[in-house]
């Protein structure tokens, strides 16, 4: 291999690639040896246990060895003149196996007499019930010393060391059009037998020591070619000693950046506010209840990062109802309250609008004033929020575009910040001077999971629903179970209970989704001819929504029809049941979100979920929703059921791609990684004394580090 030495030669210069074959490694994002090391195996097969010929049972996956007797190529005297079957037969002393390759007329230039090889595949029965045969085994010739595949001293001694596709625990790549899993084997097993001796290892000593780590090189060599006594259960669910080490190098690298970004924050200048509280405490005798425990301890967190001369950047987490926006209003306030202005922002217009309607009430009671800024309104209120005009800013996007200025930005609010891509976060906190910020999340995450999508932030967590609230009865129903509903609802409704009925946004289309929720509330006021139905979707304007929730909260509506756009933010104690369509549509979150706008009274609630079939991960989703109303559990099954991926929303909120670890899976290693991370960023920041690792953060982070840095 020409430069085995250099992990940035291009993968073309390996043994067996060439031109051709590098143009479909590129399909799977392999154009360097580098690339080729780290695209690791997803699964393995383990074909180590040679079997005798004799003791073998039809039906099963069996490795055999043994030397070809006769070889021939048959062509079968039925319809199918065209088919041409390879057969050779093999004996290994206790009896022979005859294996068939369709269409495959040129192995009788590779299979000759006299040679030993090894076969995997399904053991048969032949046609004539007589004896065993194998169709379209894998197989290896283990005295064929030009198979270009094969290269027994590429890596360190082994059991068959000479057999890369039989005969050991064989590792399965994700493959492209055109490229065999044998072709991509063998190109592996040049790779990982010459080029691991280039990888260098840039994890400190002193915690390769510590927690016992294995050798990065052996690592490597070992994912991709296990010795037959590693455990086939830890190879495939990726806890082996060696992918556990690269799941190491992985996260620690990622916590680096992290504590890099944090360590880095703490230095910055920002604003030091000296509230005298007289705001909140107005706030507070205008509302009807009272702030549980968890809300004031939270409050007490936000107040004390206001007071210090650094910029605040701290995570509230909270379930469903537990009253995240009230907290959040009382950090505007307290902003306001010290002569700054306050901005939220909010992943969609419905989501900022929703926001504006259960604020706005409160604020200008106050005597203060406060602005929603959407695409639509922008041009409207852009003036307003740049004279300082505005105390405090609901918005989108659209609070980041240009055009858009504030007088003296002292506070921002993010909601739901995985929906944030990061270069949004840091562009709205350069509107301001260092402006503290305030993220909240209603998602809920396991805490350690939370430290590492959120690693640069405090940490709160608002675990305490209002009291007085029982936990709401999930049921799941069928389209022939609709009647149970309507008397459910009808049952409710005379005890003087209200309803929700939703429906979802179908194939992304609000025509759609506009239309079925029509439908829905004509059909719901012809069967409920003597109860008021109330209709709420996202194309009314937020004034319209205002009036018809108003009239729901107010107990003159008694069903109301929506569409998700009461999915946050709606606070109605006396809704007790919640219905919802096409429940198999919807992701868990949203589904537990959509159960919190029940639940808030003191009596019993109920939340129907009606599907009309879909996907099995469908039901995964509905069956959990059953059986528990917590959303750590919920969030815990949601992570299974979608991967951390897609759960995290990684590429929206910024991080890096995690290629090997699994954060779900690998909580104790985060753990250990975050920590000694965060302690060597303490003791050396730059990294002065480590170069190596410097550059491993560098190139895991890209220009993302950057841009977490103004963030």
């Amino acid at each position: 291999m020409k430069n085995q030495n250099d992990l940035s030669s291009p993968i073309q210069y390996v043994k067996g690639v060439g031109p051709q074959r590098a143009r479909l490694l590129a399909r799977l994002g392999i154009k360097t040896v580098r690339d080729a090391l780290f695209y690791l195996p997803y699964r393995y097969e383990d074909r180590s246990a040679i079997k005798k010929i004799a003791l073998l049972c039809p039906e099963e996956i069996q490795t055999v060895q043994g030397k070809i007797i006769k070889t021939d190529v048959v062509t079968p005297t039925n319809k199918r003149p065209r088919l041409k079957i390879f057969e050779a037969v093999i004996t290994d002393g206790s009896g022979a196996l005859k294996a068939k390759w369709f269409n495959q007329v040129y192995l009788k230039n590779v299979f000759k007499t006299g040679q030993q090889v090894v076969l995997y595949g399904t053991v048969k029965v032949n046609y004539w019930g007589s004896g065993f045969e194998i169709v379209n085994p894998e197989y290896e010739i283990l005295d064929d010393n030009d198979d270009e595949e094969s290269n027994p001293s590429a890596l360190s001694p082994q059991p068959s060391a000479s057999c890369i596709h039989t005969g050991r625990i064989v590792p399965i790549y994700r493959l492209t059009e055109g490229l065999s899993q044998k072709n991509l084997r063998g190109i592996m097993y040049a790779v990982a037998g010459n080029s691991t001796p280039a990888v260098s290892d840039f994890i400190p000593q002193e915690i390769i020591k510590e927690y016992g780590l294995p050798d990065i090189q052996e690592s490597l060599r070992n994912i991709h070619f296990p010795y037959s006594s590693s455990s086939l259960n830890d190879l495939n669910s990726g806890t082996s000693p060696y992918h556990r080490r690269l799941s190491f190098d992985e996260i620690f690298t990622m916590q680096l950046g992290l504590a890099a970004i944090k360590k880095r924050e703490t230095t910055e200048k920002g604003i030091s506010f000296s509230p005298g509280g007289k705001l909140i405490n107005r706030l507070l005798a205008k509302l009807p209840f009272k702030l549980t425990a968890a809300q004031e301890r939270v409050f007490n967190d936000i107040i004390n990062d206001m007071r210090s001369p650094a910029p605040m950047n701290r995570l509230i987490q909270g379930d469903v109802g537990c009253g995240k926006t009230i907290v959040a209003l009382m950090s505007m306030l307290t902003a306001v309250e010290c002569g700054y202005q306050a901005a939220l922002m909010a992943p969609t217009e419905i989501l900022a609008e929703q926001h504006y309607l259960n604020m706005h009430r409160l604020v200008e009671d106050l005597g203060l004033k406060i602005h929603l800024l959407t695409g639509s309104k922008k041009n409207k209120e852009a003036g307003m929020i740049a004279s300082g005009d505005a105390d405090i800013v609901i918005g989108t996007h659209a609070l980041i575009q240009e055009g858009v200025s504030f007088k003296k930005l002292g506070l921002i609010v993010i909601d739901e910040q995985h929906r944030f891509g990061v270069m949004q976060r840091a562009t709205l906190r350069k509107k301001g001077t260092n402006p503290d910020t305030l993220i909240m999340t209603a998602t809920p995450i396991p805490r350690t999971l939370a430290l590492t999508l959120y690693g640069d932030l405090d940490y709160s967590v608002i675990d305490e629903l209002p009291p007085n609230r029982n936990p709401v009865i999930t049921r799941l129903f069928y389209e022939k179970n609709k009647s149970r509903i309507y008397a459910l609802m009808e049952e409710e409704i005379k005890k003087g209970r209200q309803a929700y009925v939703v429906y979802p946004l179908i194939e992304e289309s609000e025509k759609t989704d506009l239309k079925s929720a029509i439908t829905g509330a004509e059909a719901l006021q012809k069967m409920f001819p003597n109860f008021k139905i109330g209709l709420i979707h996202g194309r009314m304007k937020p004034a319209e929504r205002e009036d018809v929730m108003r009239e729901f909260k107010e107990g003159g509506i008694h069903i109301l029809v929506s569409t998700t756009v009461i999915e946050v933010g709606v606070d109605v104690p006396n809704a007790a049941v919640m219905v919802i369509i096409h429940a198999e549509r919807f992701g868990l979150s949203q589904l537990h979100q959509l159960r919190g706008r029940v639940g808030r009274g003191s009596g019993q609630s109920y939340c129907i979920l009606l599907s009309y079939g879909g996907s099995d991960d469908a039901r995964k989703r509905l069956d959990v929703m059953v059986e528990t109303t917590d959303g750590f559990r919920i969030a815990e099954e949601d992570l299974s059921i979608r991967g951390p991926g897609e759960f995290f929303g990684t590429r929206q909120s910024g991080m890096p791609d995690l290629k090997v670890a699994n954060l779900l899976r690998d909580v104790k290693i985060l753990e250990i990684a975050r920590k000694e991370a965060f302690a060597l960023i303490e003791r050396d920041a730059a990294l002065s004394g480590y170069p190596e690792l410097r550059k491993a953060m560098g190139d895991f982070w890209g220009e993302r580090l950057e841009m977490f840095k103004t963030a």
